[in-house]
């Protein structure tokens, strides 16, 4: 029997502040500036070549100075075959019984880690009131496309190894890591596992045929001007792979029963095309999803924290779903069933 839609609710924040269309234009600049100066050198935009990789990998390494918002608590975890940490955020204390969130870095598949993203980690899990486990998955070339999401359902099973309910875990990402928050679902309901209780997902890719994204106008107003960057690196990532294959592209997947989900966005980036796709399937699938579109803001804005009033009220929002969705899930939980 189909599952009957439900009603999709698209939440609109009009009008981006001056500071944020100010930092758009200049890292917008900075970007493409940049980007035409390598391909005036090599031919292309960007490369995927040990060099480049390594100079990519150098990030993390960096960000690992950058100073945490204060009161913000680090816990390394060992997992098979990687690392991962908690995030305690300010006023966040050891205990997990009221949740926790399952997140997984952006990137593109290929870098940034825990130390880029351990300060957007911490103000979300202070947002949110739980803390944050943080997954530094292997990624290519260290390992095939496809073992990055097996390594992000290892830590979801590990979670639940360690007692901690399916209906007391959010999962969430940017970016690849919000391609990593559906499949990483997804592939759980493959493997008969039990689902999380909601998905969080900032500025996802979620679709790796790039046709969709190469008809849409944000492909001429994205301020960074991604799409030849996009096509290459989808040849790097899965050279004569199937996109369509749902496996590949969650976007393309079975959603009838995923739990609800929060996919946030903004108006001129080009992945608005992946979020705005997904929210409707989503909904046709049964499943209660919120589209958050910002307007006129960088991809995985969020990261900026404090920098923008839009970052600011968009990491309140976040924290606000997920405090919700483990609220109600416990809640549901706490009824007791009824005899016949």
């Amino acid at each position: 029997m189909a599952t009957p839609p439900v009603t999709l609710v698209i939440e609109r924040n009009g009008g981006a502040s001056w500071r944020s269309r100010a930092l758009g234009a200049g890292i917008g600049a900075v970007v493409r500036r940049r980007a035409n100066r390598v391909k005036a050198k090599t031919g292309s935009p960007v490369g995927f070549g040990p060099d480049d990789l390594r100079r990519l990998a150098a990030l993390d390494r960096l960000a690992g100075y950058a100073p945490l918002p204060r009161g913000t608590h680090v816990e390394r975890v060992r997992l098979d075959g990687f690392g991962a940490e908690w995030v305690h955020g300010t006023g966040i204390g050891p205990g997990r019984d009221r949740g926790v969130m399952l997140y997984f870095h952006g990137g593109a598949w290929v870098t940034c880690g825990l130390n880029t993203h351990r300060r957007l980690i911490s103000r979300l899990s202070a947002a949110a009131g739980v803390p944050a486990l943080s997954v530094d998955y292997r990624m290519v070339p260290t390992v095939p496309f496809e073992a990055e999401v097996e390594d992000c359902l290892t830590s979801y099973e590990w979670l639940l190894d360690q007692g901690v309910r399916p209906q007391d875990i959010v999962v969430a990402g940017d970016s690849a890591g919000g391609y990593m928050s559906f499949a990483t679902t997804l592939l759980a309901r493959e493997r008969g596992l039990p689902l999380p209780a909601g998905i969080v997902a900032l500025s996802p890719m979620l679709d790796m045929d790039l046709t969709s994204k190469l008809e849409h106008q944000n492909a001429r107003l994205d301020p960074t001007a991604p799409m030849e960057v996009l096509e290459l690196l989808v040849e790097f990532l899965l050279p004569g792979a199937d996109l369509t294959d749902p496996r590949i592209s969650p976007i393309q997947a079975d959603l009838r029963g995923l739990p609800p989900a929060l996919i946030s966005a903004s108006s001129t980036e080009i992945l608005y095309c992946d979020a705005e796709r997904m929210a409707h399937r989503l909904a046709a699938a049964g499943v209660p999803c919120t589209l958050k579109v910002w307007d006129r803001q960088l991809h995985v804005f969020q990261a900026l924290g404090p920098l923008l009033p839009e970052s600011r009220a968009a990491i309140g929002e976040l924290g606000a779903f997920v405090a919700a969705t483990l609220t109600r899930t416990a809640t549901a939980s706490s009824v007791p069933a009824e005899t016949t």
